[in-house]
This record gives structure tokens, C-alpha cells and sequence, in this order.
């Protein structure tokens, strides 16, 4: 009897609701880029603290420049100097100008300052060249954040702006998830490192390179990168040492071949299956289960994943990436809600979708996407340049060019 292939979006439900943030831990903004707070963080200070100039020039009383011009300029007398770092010791009085740096405090009695270019030097002063309003060129305390304000969010990933609002209200750690521990095991007797000499049947390991790179960039720890032949001792004994950490990626030995050999492992090792085989192309014979509870308990989520190199990096993303990222702390995002007009035409036949690598260029009636070339399993270089997965439902047909398709746009 044929078993029972699920959606890709029942695939993806089952494995996010096993899935839970990981403790947190204290991390320093300098390890923190891409990681996931685990705390919500709000500003201690107004940023900026204090009233500063946006320009270079001369911080003024506004009522002394009324009715200035080129022509008829107003000569103010230069008292002080304001600059980053190094505020004016002097009130401002009237008749008076202190020479201000973009960022310098505003001096106690100032308004607004003039722009450096409408100014000239006077014997002892400056000439201002321009009438201006109070507040002209200041930034004022607390424009971008007010004391007590929220900042970021739990569940915020770290780039670099959000690095640099933490080092602006004076954080110089937080508190983020733990990373996940990945460990990636390749099986297959025709697996080759890539300096070992072609024989008859061998393959170069490239699931051993393409999925470790996978997990680094979803924003987990690789734990370990092993291999094990089709042979079910060894076989057993890799997935014993993967197990080892949060979660465990085998490539290749899922399907029902004689010598696929990690569903038995799996199962010889407690590991529970929650489901074998996805209406997905590439990417059927897709396992997935957890042993010992979980990573909350001391266990992993365990994927087994096909072997071929497209069908791993497929079911990577479309199944083990959000894993990781719910381990993480992060939101879990729906990955078909973006949409883009296919603009080939591509056959399919009902009863597995399919995910299709495709460029993306963005146009005036939004995203366009195009296939980019052979999409066989094995054709590894259709990832070369692909932006986008489409993807084409179970219940779908060959599809016309010029409809529209759901897209999840790759990283």
C-alpha cells in the first residue's frame, strides 16, 4: 500500500509545533549580529541626550538674524566654540555666536544655528547672510527615542541597525535564545570528498558543504559534519553521534531501497516519527521526528532528508530553516504569502507541488519570476542564481506564463 504524502504546509505545521525558543543567554553586542533577543529592550536615556546642531556653523539667538541678507548681513560677535564632544563653556548672549559643529551641543541660550555657507568672517565675528527661525538646524533631545521607550522586541533578529540602537541606549549585551547545535550527516557509499579522485559511481559530497552552509545561515551552531557509508552499523552509529545535538540533518538513505538504511537507525534509537513523505517535488521521501522529547528536554528534532543535492537544500528551507528560527525565539512567518507572475510557462502534472527555482526581477506590477533552467533533483547548479522558490500547488496543473504563483524568497 502506497503511504499517505501530506502538504508541505501540514509538513511545516508539524514541525513548528514541536518547536519551542531554546533558554536564553547573555550575549555581547560584538557576537550578537543574527541572533534573536530573547528580551524586550527599552532606552534608558533620551537619544540624543541633549539639544545638538545637525549642521556646521554658528549656533545664534534667531532674533538677531532678522532681516539679514547677503547684502546686508548681520555681524555677530564669536565668543566660543561648541563641538562634538567638547561643548562651549559660554552662555549665549545677545549679539553673540558660538562657532558649532554638526553633533556639538547647542550652547545654554542659543535657538537655532546658521549654516557655515551663509555665513563670512568679520573682523572678531561673523556675518550672517540669512534670517532664521528658532530651532533652524537643531536636533533636539530626544527625537529619535525618549526615555523609557521600547525599542526592539522579543523575537527581533539582530542586524546591523539593530546593533547599532543597542549601543545607543546603552546596552552593551542582551539577552538572546540560545543558538541551536546542528549536527549534518551525509550517507552513501558514492560520496566523495572533493579532492578525492573520481572512481566508478562516486559523487562529489557536496550535501556536506551546501547544508552546513544552510544552518549557519539560518543562525544555528553547525555542531559536527560527519558521514557514514550505506552500511547500517555505521549508519546507526552516525545518527547516534548526530542525535548528540538539537537537531540532527541526515542526507540521503530515507527512501525504501534496500540499502537506505536511517529510517532504521532512527527507529532502533527512539527516535519518534511524526511523518514520512511530502506531496513535495523535490523532496518526497522527507522524514521528520523527535527524539527523547525534544531539544527542551535534552533531545533533537531529527530531519531525513533526501539525498539528492536540490531535494536537500528544498527541504532545508522549506522544513528544517523554520525549525531552527523557532528555536531561535523568532516569529514564525508564513513563507507562501509573497506572490509573482510567472513568466514562463511550466509543466506539472496534479499530486505533488513543486518548488521551483526561479529568478526574481521586480517591475512596475510587482515581482516576476523565471525558472532558471532544468529542475531535476540532481541538477545542482539550478540554485545558481535562484532568488525565489514558486511554489505550485498539489491540486495544480501545468502552468500557464503570465499567472500568478505563491514565491518564499530565499536568503
Amino acid at each position: 500500500m502506497a503511504r499517505v504524502l501530506i502538504e508541505i504546509t501540514e509538513a511545516r505545521r508539524r514541525v513548528l509545533e514541536r518547536c519551542k525558543p531554546l533558554a536564553d543567554e547573555g550575549v555581547t553586542l560584538e557576537q550578537a549580529l543574527g541572533r534573536v533577543l530573547a528580551e524586550d529592550v527599552t532606552s534608558g536615556d533620551d537619544v540624543p541626550g541633549f539639544d545638538n546642531s545637525a549642521m556646521d556653523g554658528f549656533a545664534v539667538q534667531a532674533a538677531d538674524t532678522r532681516g539679514a541678507t547677503p547684502t546686508k548681513p548681520a555681524t555677530l560677535r564669536v565668543v566660543d566654540e561648541s563641538r562634538a564632544g567638547a561643548p562651549a563653556s559660554a552662555r549665549l548672549g545677545a549679539g553673540e555666536a558660538i562657532a558649532i559643529s554638526t553633533g556639538g551641543m547647542l550652547p545654554a541660550g542659543a535657538d537655532a544655528v546658521v549654516r557655515v555657507e551663509d555665513t563670512a568672517p568679520a573682523d572678531g565675528g561673523v556675518d550672517v547672510a540669512v534670517e532664521v527661525d528658532p530651532g533652524r538646524d537643531v536636533r533636539r533631545a530626544g527625537d529619535d527615542l525618549r526615555a523609557g521607550e521600547r525599542v526592539l522586541f522579543t523575537g527581533s533578529t539582530l542586524g546591523p541597525a539593530e546593533l547599532g540602537v543597542l549601543a545607543s541606549v546603552g546596552r552593551e549585551s542582551i539577552r538572546c535564545s540560545r543558538r541551536p547545535r546542528v549536527a549534518v550527516l551525509t550517507t552513501g557509499d558514492e560520496l566523495l570528498a572533493p579532492s578525492e579522485p573520481l572512481r566508478p559511481g562516486g559523487v562529489r559530497n557536496t550535501n556536506a558543504y551546501s547544508v552546513s552552509a544552510l544552518v549557519a545561515r539560518a543562525g544555528a551552531e553547525l555542531a559536527s559534519v560527519d558521514t557514514a557509508a550505506d552500511d547500517p552499523a555505521a549508519v546507526r552509529a552516525g545518527v547516534q553521534r548526530a542525535l548528540g545535538a538539537d537537531v540532527a540533518v541526515v542526507c540521503g538513505g530515507v527512501s525504501v531501497g534496500e540499502h537506505d538504511a536511517v529510517r532504521p537507525a532512527f527507529a532502533a534509537l527512539g527516535a519518534e516519527e511524526v511523518f514520512w513523505g511530502v506531496a513535495l517535488r523535490p523532496g518526497r521521501p522527507t522524514w521528520f521526528g523527535v527524539h527523547a522529547g525534544g531539544p527542551g528536554d535534552g533531545g533533537a528534532l531529527v530531519f531525513g532528508l533526501p539525498g539528492n543535492p536540490v531535494s536537500a537544500v528544498v527541504t532545508f528551507i522549506l522544513l528544517a530553516r523554520p525549525a531552527i528560527r523557532a528555536l531561535l525565539g523568532a516569529p514564525p512567518a508564513d513563507p507562501l504569502r509573497a506572490t509573482a507572475v510567472l513568466d514562463d510557462a511550466y509543466e506539472k502534472l496534479p499530486g505533488r507541488a513543486h518548488a521551483v527555482r526561479c529568478r526574481l526581477e521586480l517591475r512596475d506590477d510587482g515581482w516576476h519570476a523565471r525558472p532558471t533552467g532544468d529542475q531535476g533533483s540532481h541538477v545542482l547548479t539550478s540554485l545558481l542564481g535562484a532568488d525565489a522558490l514558486a511554489i505550485v500547488p498539489t491540486e495544480s496543473g501545468s502552468v500557464p506564463a503570465g499567472e500568478r504563483v505563491a514565491i518564499e524568497v530565499l536568503e
